[in-house]
């Protein structure tokens, strides 16, 4: 008979998840060990190994994890019959949310994507496509005509991410603007400048 899951699996798992990515935001992956992870996390070995067979695996889940929970929270917040402007604010701000206590996996995300094997590589990058790809129509719903036979929604799409994924180096809390009303300041900034797009 098969064993059967524990009922704190899934609570250990994230434990384990958001511990890591603390110590490999802090540290670099290539300088934490399992050891280190272990000890840090107060666990075992033997449960880390339980759940997690490497680095690597535990690298791969907190990124995979972490996109997922980007990609359901824009997703689930995409309203298509929205004014243009209206959907995209609900985007970014939904983005941001998501953002919200996920500083340490989102630097995970950017600087551990490129130390996975390829095929796990193209399977983030395929989840990365699929969150730009809900951007980039609602970018294009703003102005559709800036758009036509010209290859700018690309850039303009990222160069609103270039906004939101840098907005952790510099936001605190309770200090200054809110998560909020910078949602609602950097769809401004995009909306008036692909208005004036001719």
């Amino acid at each position: 008979m098969a064993r059967t899951r524990a009922k704190d699996y899934d609570d250990k798992r994230d434990a384990i998840l958001h511990g890591a990515a603390r110590i490999f935001a802090r540290d670099g992956y290539d300088r934490a060990s399992m050891n280190q992870l272990a000890t840090e996390l107060g666990v075992s070995k033997a449960l880390l190994y339980h759940y997690y067979a490497s680095k690597e695996a535990l690298l791969f889940d907190i990124i995979e994890t972490h996109l997922q929970d980007l990609v359901e929270a824009v997703e689930e917040a995409d309203c298509r019959e929205a004014a243009p402007r209206d959907r995209l604010e609900g985007l970014v701000t939904a983005l941001l949310e998501a953002y919200r206590d996920a500083d340490n996996e989102h630097r995970v995300q950017l600087s551990g994507l490129q130390l996975l094997p390829d095929a796990q590589q193209e399977e983030l990058k395929a989840l990365e496509r699929r969150l730009v790809a809900t951007f980039a129509e609602a970018v294009r719903q703003v102005n559709p005509s800036a758009f036509d036979n010209r290859p700018l929604l690309k850039p303009v799409t990222m160069s609103l991410f270039g906004m939101l994924n840098w907005f952790y180096m510099w936001f605190r809390e309770d200090r200054g603007i809110s998560r909020h009303d910078y949602a609602k300041l950097a769809t401004h900034l995009l909306v008036s400048g692909v208005k004036e797009i001719s």
